[in-house]
C-alpha cells in the first residue's frame, strides 16, 4: 500500500492499482496527473441506486434498480438481431433488450436467475423495456448489498468509462482517511464567518452523497459542499490576480506628468465638450500616468460614449512627456477609424500619428517602420502588427488596447514588451465598448483598475427596436427605401451560423445584389472583411459623405463605424449572434439627431432561448444591463471570449451562480493573507496549475 501521509497532490495517479501508462495519458488528457486531481474531477450528475423499486411501479423515463427472476431469454430477429430477456417479481413484468450480446452473456441470463439490473424503462411493443441496462446475476449463497450512496456520473473521454472513473475515485478516497491528506489552506478563523465545510469532508461528499441528499440542491450547484469548493476556487483565482497586480505594480514605471499645453490645445479645438463622466475618467488616468508604478487601467464606455476622446488625451500627456503612445484595435476597420479620428484631431497641434497593419507593404510599411523607430511619430496606430519583430519604438510609454478581449493575453503583453527599451514599464490602458457585467469584472479583471464612462453625449437618440421573422422580408425592404427616398441611411447587416469568413462574405455579395435588384433607384454598398483597405475606404467614404443610401454589411461594421445620417439598421438571423455583439452593431445607429430604429430579422421557428434573448435587445438599450443577460444566458466564456483571454475555466465555481459569493472573495482574501500569507501559493497551484503562464499578463 502506498504511504498515505504524503499530501495527495504528490501522489501520481500511477500509485492507484491497474493504472499503467496508457490509462494514465488518457487520465492527462483530462487534467488528471495526481489523485488531488482525481478528487477534485467532480460528478456531472448522480443516479440513485440505493433502492429497489417494485417492476410494476417503473415509470417510463426514470431510472431504476429492478431485482427480478428470469422468465424467458430468446434472439428476437427484428430489423436489427437482439437478445431479448424478461424478469418478473410479484408486481409485474419487464423487458430488457440487448443489441450487442455474446452467448456467454444468453446462457448467463438463464430462465429461473435472480437478475438485479439498472436503467430507463422506455415504451416498447408488449410494455415498458430497458435497452441495455447494467445488470448483475445475483448469487444466493452471496448476495450483492445494494448501494448505500448515490451513484457519481463522472466527466469522461474516450476510452474512460463510468465503471473505471468510480472505481479510480474510490481509491483515492480511501486515501482521505487520513485526515491531512488533502490539505486544508483555508484556516478555520477564514472558514468560521462564512459556515464553510472543511475541505475533506465536501469532497467526500461530493463523490459518495447519501440517499437522503438533496439532489435537487447538488444539481442547482448549491449545496453547501459545492459553495466550499466554490469559494475556494474563486478566492485561488482572486490571489492570483492580485500576485499578477502586484508583480506589475513592483515594476518600474515611467511618470508622465505633461505640461498640458497640447491637452488644452486639443480641448479648445474640439467641436463639443466632453462630459462629466469623460472628464472623471480623464482624471483618473492622469493620477496613474504621473506614477512611477505602471498604469494597468481599464475602461468601460457603453457604445458612442466617447471612449477614443479619453484615449487621445492620455496619448498626449505620453507626447508631453516626450515619449510615445500606441494604440491596437483588433480589425482594420476599426484602426483605421482610430487613426482618422487621431490624425484629424492631432495635426493641427503638429503630431505625427502613425499606421500599421498587416497590410502596409513594401516602401509605405518601410516609412512607417522608420517614423515610429526614430520617434517622429509621436503616436502610433494599428492592428496586431504592432508587436511584430521589426516594429521598433523610440520611447513607448503608453499601451492603449481597444476592445482587448478579442486580443489574446500573450498579444497583449507582446506590445508591452516593445517599450522595455526606455527601462520602465510602458503603462497600458485597455478600453472596451462590451460592458463587462460587474459579476465578471471582480473576477475576471480583478487585476485591473475600472472606470467607466456611464454618460452618453448629449443630443444621442434612443433607438427603437423591433423584432420580426425573415417571412415579412418585403415589409422591411419597403421600409428601407422610404427612409432611403426620405434622406436617411440604413445599414443591413448579414450574419452566417458558420464561423467561415468566406461564407459571410458571400452572403452578403448575395444580399447586396438581391437588393439592388429590389431597390433599384438606391445607391447600395458593400463592405466585408476580405474587401481590400482602400476598397473598404472607399466604400465607407461614400457612405459617410451620403454618395450611397444603404451599406451592405457583414458584422465587420459592430465597432468603429460613425455615421450620424443612419438611422436605421437591419440584421438578419440575429439569434446567432451574442447580446453584446447586437448591442454593438445597434449602436452605429442613434448617433445623431434622427430617430433610429433597429430591426431583428430572425429566421423562424424561434426556440424559447431565442425569444427570450431578442426580447432582451427590445426591452432595454443599457448595454450593462444587456450585458448582465447575455452572461446569464450564454456564460461568461462566451461574453468574454475565454479562449483568447486566457480567462480561467472554472471547475466547480459559476461566476453567474455563484456572484454573492464575490463580495465575500476579497474580504477572505485579505484575510488569508494576513493570518496565512504561505497558503495563498499552494491554494493558487491547487485550483490554476498552470495560472503562472498569465502572471506577467
Amino acid at each position: 500500500m502506498t504511504d498515505t501521509s504524503k499530501a495527495l497532490h504528490e501522489v501520481p495517479v500511477t500509485t492507484l492499482k491497474h493504472v499503467g501508462d496508457a490509462l494514465a495519458a488518457k487520465l492527462a488528457k483530462i487534467g488528471i496527473h495526481n489523485l488531488q486531481d482525481l478528487l477534485f474531477h467532480l460528478p456531472l450528475r448522480y443516479q440513485d441506486r440505493t433502492r429497489i423499486t417494485p417492476i410494476g411501479n417503473a415509470q417510463l423515463g426514470m431510472d431504476a434498480v429492478l431485482v427480478g427472476t428470469v422468465t424467458s431469454t430468446d434472439v428476437a430477429m427484428g430489423k436489427r438481431r437482439s437478445l431479448v430477456c424478461k424478469i418478473r417479481d410479484g408486481s409485474g413484468t419487464i423487458t430488457l433488450r440487448f443489441f450487442h450480446f455474446s452467448t456467454a452473456q444468453r446462457n448467463g441470463l438463464k430462465q429461473g436467475a435472480t437478475v438485479r439490473c439498472f436503467g430507463e424503462p422506455r415504451r416498447g411493443a408488449h410494455g415498458l423495456e430497458i435497452y441495455h441496462p447494467e445488470y448483475r446475476v445475483l448469487n444466493d449463497d452471496n448476495p450483492e448489498p445494494i448501494e448505500d450512496t448515490l451513484t457519481p456520473i463522472y466527466p469522461a473521454t474516450e476510452g474512460l468509462t463510468q465503471a473505471r472513473l468510480r472505481g479510480l475515485s474510490l481509491q483515492a478516497l480511501s486515501f482521505l482517511d487520513n485526515r491531512e491528506a488533502l490539505q486544508e489552506w483555508l484556516p478555520e478563523a477564514v472558514r468560521q464567518p462564512f459556515n464553510l465545510w472543511n475541505l475533506t469532508d465536501a469532497v467526500r461528499f461530493l463523490h459518495q452523497p447519501p440517499p437522503n441528499a438533496d439532489v435537487y440542491q447538488i444539481m442547482e450547484g448549491c449545496h453547501p459542499a459545492q459553495q466550499r469548493l466554490a469559494f475556494e476556487e474563486l478566492l485561488a483565482h482572486h490571489l492570483s490576480l492580485q500576485q499578477i497586480r502586484q508583480r506589475v505594480r513592483r515594476q518600474q514605471g515611467l511618470p508622465l506628468h505633461g505640461t498640458g499645453k497640447l491637452v488644452d490645445k486639443f480641448l479648445a479645438n474640439l467641436p463639443f465638450t466632453l462630459t462629466g463622466a469623460q472628464q472623471r475618467v480623464a482624471e483618473e488616468i492622469r493620477n496613474d500616468l504621473a506614477s512611477d508604478a505602471p498604469m494597468l487601467r481599464l475602461v468601460q464606455g457603453d457604445v458612442g460614449s466617447g471612449k477614443t476622446v479619453v484615449a487621445a488625451l492620455a496619448a498626449l500627456l505620453a507626447v508631453e512627456s516626450s515619449s510615445q503612445a500606441a494604440l491596437m484595435a483588433p480589425t482594420e476597420i476599426l484602426a483605421e477609424q482610430h487613426y482618422n479620428n487621431f490624425h484629424n484631431w492631432l495635426k493641427p497641434l503638429g503630431i505625427t500619428v502613425a499606421w500599421l497593419t498587416g497590410k502596409t507593404k513594401g516602401k509605405k510599411r518601410e516609412q512607417q517602420l522608420e517614423l515610429i523607430r526614430s520617434g517622429d511619430a509621436q503616436v502610433v496606430v494599428g492592428t496586431h502588427a504592432l508587436f511584430q519583430d521589426d516594429v521598433v519604438f523610440h520611447h513607448l510609454a503608453l499601451a492603449i488596447i481597444d476592445e482587448q478581449h478579442r486580443f489574446g493575453v500573450h498579444q497583449r503583453l507582446a506590445l508591452r514588451e516593445k517599450g522595455r527599451n526606455i527601462g520602465a514599464m510602458p503603462h497600458q490602458l485597455i478600453m472596451t465598448a462590451t460592458p463587462i457585467p460587474r459579476t465578471l469584472a471582480m473576477s475576471a479583471y480583478a487585476d485591473l483598475d475600472l472606470s467607466v464612462i456611464d454618460e452618453l453625449p448629449p443630443g444621442r437618440t434612443p433607438v427603437n427596436t423591433i423584432v420580426m421573422g425573415d417571412d415579412r422580408r418585403p415589409q422591411v425592404v419597403e421600409r428601407v427605401r422610404i427612409a432611403c427616398i426620405d434622406g436617411r441611411q440604413a445599414y443591413w447587416v448579414c450574419t452566417l451560423i458558420e464561423e467561415s469568413e468566406a461564407l459571410q462574405c458571400q452572403a452578403a455579395e448575395v444580399t447586396a445584389e438581391e437588393l439592388r435588384k429590389a431597390l433599384p433607384e438606391l445607391s447600395i454598398g458593400l463592405i466585408h472583411g476580405r474587401m481590400k483597405p482602400t476598397e473598404k475606404a472607399e466604400v465607407m467614404a461614400a457612405f459617410k459623405e451620403g454618395h450611397s443610401h444603404l451599406l451592405v454589411a457583414t458584422t465587420v461594421i459592430e465597432v468603429g463605424v460613425d455615421v450620424p445620417n443612419a438611422s436605421l439598421m437591419i440584421i438578419e438571423n440575429p439569434e446567432r449572434l451574442g447580446l453584446a455583439q447586437l448591442h454593438q452593431l445597434r449602436g452605429r445607429v442613434g448617433r445623431g439627431s434622427i430617430a433610429s430604429h433597429c430591426v431583428l430579422m430572425y429566421h423562424p421557428p424561434l426556440s424559447q432561448h431565442g425569444k427570450e434573448r431578442l426580447q432582451v435587445m427590445r426591452d432595454s438599450s443599457d448595454g450593462f444591463v444587456i450585458a448582465e443577460k447575455d452572461l446569464e444566458l450564454r456564460g461568461p466564456g462566451e461574453v468574454l471570449g475565454t479562449r483568447q483571454t486566457g480567462l480561467v475555466q472554472f471547475r466547480v465555481a459559476d461566476l453567474e451562480r455563484d456572484k454573492l459569493l464575490l463580495e465575500d472573495i476579497k474580504g477572505a482574501a485579505a484575510q488569508l493573507l494576513r493570518e496565512a500569507p504561505t497558503h495563498a501559493q499552494p491554494l493558487i497551484d491547487r485550483w490554476l496549475p498552470h495560472g503562472d503562464r498569465f502572471a506577467d499578463a
